[in-house]
């Protein structure tokens, strides 16, 4: 996710694709969040929740729990997870090139918060910071950005969802 067009974003075309995210919750209410950066923009950070793009012929509720999985080793079943919850359209800059990613959101469950066994990429290795189980009261009191900034938003909604998909719109992060 960047500021603005990164040096070679101009000429590069969009890289457009499907996404799929978890607000994943543990039994004392936290949330377990990554903190990332981008390589080309060392000193901007942010929250954001786990989940990644779709492979090809996966749903999103299948990548969901594959990104879950991969990003900090917690093993949900595409089953298990609730919604989709939120939508939305976003367009950003990472590695110095330009995305838009239209993106679900999923809410999952675990009654312990353990570390997991994450398996990076190394893309991952070099831009993801910590994985931390967070409460709101810290989220919001966080002096980074954070992604999706409804997160900022109170959470009883999300931890005992009431059927209805939000759809959040398009943002530019």
């Amino acid at each position: 996710m960047g500021d603005g067009p990164g040096p070679d974003a101009a000429s590069s075309p969009r890289i457009e694709r499907e996404g799929a995210r978890v607000l994943l919750f543990d039994g004392h209410g936290r949330m377990l969040l990554l903190r990332g950066h981008d390589p080309h923009l060392p000193d901007r950070s942010w929250w954001f929740t786990p989940g990644g793009g779709l492979d090809a012929g996966e749903s999103p509720r299948e990548a969901a729990a594959r990104e879950l999985a991969e990003e900090t080793g917690h093993l949900v079943g595409s089953a298990s997870l609730v919604g989709p919850v939120w939508e939305r359209t976003a367009f950003f800059d990472f590695l110095s090139r330009p995305y838009v990613q239209h993106e679900w959101f999923f809410v999952a469950h675990v009654d312990d918060a353990d570390e997991g066994d994450a398996r990076w990429t190394a893309t991952e290795e070099e831009t993801l910071d910590e994985v931390a189980w967070l409460t709101y009261e810290e989220l919001v009191a966080a002096e980074i950005e954070i992604f999706p900034a409804q997160l900022r938003e109170p959470w009883e909604s999300l931890r005992v969802w009431d059927g209805t998909l939000r759809r959040l719109g398009t943002v530019e992060e």
